[in-house]
C-alpha cells in the first residue's frame, strides 16, 4: 500500500480517537447565521418567495440574517419572528448617503421604518467592501456613515448600530503571524482609523468577511487540514512574538484583524464576521477543495469552534456574531457554490445542526473521521493535499 494510505489511515485513527472528548455540551457565545445573496437570488429564473426564505431560516434554526442587498419584501417575511437581520445599503448608495442627509432619511423610511421594531434589525452596513469595488468611495463611506446613524437618531431608533463590512484579503497586509497584521495604506488613515473612532463613540462592531478558504488558495504553504479545524498533532502554528499557538485558521484571521485594530490604537471594538464559508462546488477543474466533504468538515468545525466559548487566543469572548455564506447555491451552475440549502431549499447537510449547543457528538464524529479519510485516501495523487 502507499504511503498515502497509511497517513488517511493515520488521520482517520487519530479523529476517532478524539470520541471520548467531544461530546461536551458548551455554551454558545457567538450569534450563528447566514447571508441572503442577491447574486445568488438572480441566477433563479423564479427566486423564492420571502414567506419561503423566512420558513428556511427559521427550520435551519438560524438566530441572524443578513441580506447582501435589503429588500423591504425580505424585511417584511421576517415581522414578528425571533430572526435578528443585518441590512446590508448597495455600494452604489454610498456616495448620495454622504451627500445629503434626506437620502439616508428616505432609505429608512422604505427599509427601516415601516417593521421595526416589529422585524429585529441590529445592524445596517453601508456597502459591502466598498473600498475593494470602487476605491473612489473612501472620501464618501464615513460621512454616508454619519449621515446614516444621525438620521436614525432622527428617528429615535437608536438600537440600530452602523457601519461598513470589509474584505480580510483587501483590508490587512501581512496576516501570518497574527501580531505582524496592520491594516492597508492608505486606507488606514483615511477610512479606518476615523472608522474605528466612530464604532467606538457608538458601540458599534467592525465588519469583516474571513474566508480561509481564499487565503489558503493563494497562500500554498497552508496545509488543507488547518482551514478545517482539523485538530491533528502538530497541526499548529505558532506565532512567536505573542507565544500564541493557533490550530485552525479562522483563528488566525480573526485575531489578525484585532492585532490590526490594536495597532491602530482601538482594541475594543466588536468584531462581526459577515461572511465566512466553503466552496461545495467549482466550475473550474483546478478547484478540487471546492468539494461537499471539504465544505461540511469546515462547518462542523466552524460551528463546534463558535460554540465551545474558547474564543480565539486575543479576544477570549469571540467574535460576537458570525454569518455563514450563504443560504442558498445557484440554480445555475457557474463559479462556485456555498450554499447551505440547496435551490429547492432542501438541507445540504444532514448532519450539521446550525442551532442549539450540540458540538461534535460520536455520530458526527464519526462521520467526519470518514469522510476525511475518504477525501485523504481518493485525492492522494494531488500536491496540494497534506495531512498536517
Amino acid at each position: 500500500m502507499s504511503s498515502y494510505f497509511f497517513l488517511s489511515l493515520a488521520a482517520l485513527l487519530f479523529t476517532l480517537s478524539l470520541l471520548s472528548g467531544s461530546t461536551s455540551l458548551p455554551t454558545s457565545t457567538t450569534t450563528i447565521g447566514a447571508t441572503y445573496s442577491a447574486g445568488t437570488a438572480a441566477t433563479y429564473s423564479m427566486p423564492p418567495t420571502p414567506d419561503k426564505v423566512a420558513h428556511a431560516v427559521a427550520a435551519l434554526g438560524l438566530r441572524s440574517l443578513r441580506l447582501d442587498a435589503s429588500d423591504p419584501t425580505l424585511v417584511r417575511a421576517f415581522l414578528y419572528s425571533n430572526t435578528t437581520l443585518l441590512l446590508t445599503i448597495p455600494n452604489q448608495m454610498v456616495p448620495p448617503l454622504a451627500a445629503n442627509r434626506s437620502n439616508a432619511l428616505r432609505w429608512l423610511y422604505v427599509h427601516v421604518v415601516p417593521f421595526y421594531p416589529r422585524t429585529k434589525i441590529s445592524t445596517i452596513s453601508v456597502g459591502n467592501d466598498p473600498l475593494e469595488s470602487s476605491p473612489d468611495f473612501s472620501t464618501f463611506l464615513l460621512p454616508a456613515i454619519r449621515n446614516l446613524h444621525l438620521s436614525l437618531r432622527d428617528l429615535g431608533i437608536r438600537k440600530i448600530s452602523v457601519s461598513t463590512t470589509f474584505s480580510f484579503i483587501s483590508i490587512i497586509t501581512t496576516p501570518f503571524p497574527p501580531s505582524s497584521a496592520q491594516f492597508l495604506e492608505p486606507a488606514l488613515d483615511t477610512v479606518v482609523r476615523p472608522l474605528l473612532q466612530f464604532l467606538r463613540d457608538t458601540n458599534s462592531s467592525f465588519l469583516v468577511n474571513i474566508y480561509p478558504y481564499n487565503l489558503y488558495k493563494i497562500r500554498s504553504e497552508i496545509p488543507i487540514g488547518f482551514p478545517l479545524f482539523q485538530e491533528h498533532p502538530f497541526g499548529f502554528r505558532d506565532d512567536l512574538t505573542t507565544g500564541v499557538r493557533y490550530r485552525n485558521l479562522f483563528d488566525m484571521m480573526v485575531d489578525a484583524v484585532i492585532s490590526a485594530m490594536a495597532v491602530a490604537g482601538y482594541e475594543n471594538i466588536p468584531l462581526i464576521v459577515t461572511e465566512t464559508g466553503w466552496p461545495s462546488f467549482s466550475t473550474d477543474p483546478a478547484e478540487i477543495d471546492a468539494n461537499p466533504i471539504y465544505a461540511e468538515l469546515y462547518l462542523k468545525g466552524l460551528l463546534c469552534h463558535l460554540r465551545s466559548g474558547k474564543g480565539s487566543p486575543l479576544r477570549k469572548e469571540g467574535v460576537s456574531e458570525t454569518y455563514i455564506y450563504e443560504l442558498l447555491d445557484k440554480q445555475m451552475r457557474k463559479g462556485r457554490n456555498w450554499g447551505i440549502l440547496y435551490p429547492n431549499l432542501t438541507a445540504k447537510y444532514k448532519y450539521i445542526q446550525f442551532s442549539g449547543s450540540y458540538c461534535r457528538g460520536f455520530f458526527d464524529i464519526l462521520i467526519m473521521a470518514v469522510g476525511q479519510f475518504l477525501v485523504f485516501a481518493f485525492l492522494r495523487g494531488n500536491g496540494s493535499f497534506c495531512l498536517l
